[in-house]
């Protein structure tokens, strides 16, 4: 299991490691803790039009059997409506559907797998298998 972020150029990345290390650095430090956590108050996230114009796409790439398969799923702003959406359709097919006999810790897939995504699809979200290999 590994993540992966997708650049198009070096120094974007280079930015990118730079910033996740100097904020990491920071945060360690009393005074630029505080400067850092009252950037944004509570309450001050974004507003309906920039949510409006929000998106999030993440792609998966898994290998069985010989085989290569490349998904993804899709949606709208993933910091409020998607995520809401995810949570409560998750409750709703933990406590109405028909899932498969499950112990112990398990993933969503392995505890609601296609129940949940068929809400989660009537919700709007989108699931689609990009290629196989």
């Amino acid at each position: 299991y590994r993540h992966y972020a997708a650049v198009r150029h070096l120094l974007v990345a280079l930015g990118g490691v730079a910033a996740v290390g100097a904020l990491a650095t920071a945060a360690q430090l009393p005074p630029a803790r505080r400067w850092l956590s009252d950037r944004i108050k509570p309450g001050e996230g974004p507003g309906p039009e920039k949510r409006a114009k929000s998106w999030f796409s993440v792609r998966f790439a898994g290998e069985g059997g010989g085989r290569r398969v490349f998904t993804e799923v899709a949606g709208g702003d993933p910091g409020y409506g998607e995520t809401a959406k995810m949570f409560a359709e998750s409750a709703l097919s933990l406590a109405f559907d028909d899932l498969p006999p499950t112990a112990g810790q398990v993933t969503t897939a392995v505890a609601m797998g296609d129940a949940l995504i068929g809400r989660l699809r009537t919700a709007g979200i989108t699931f689609r298998v990009a290629a196989t290999r």
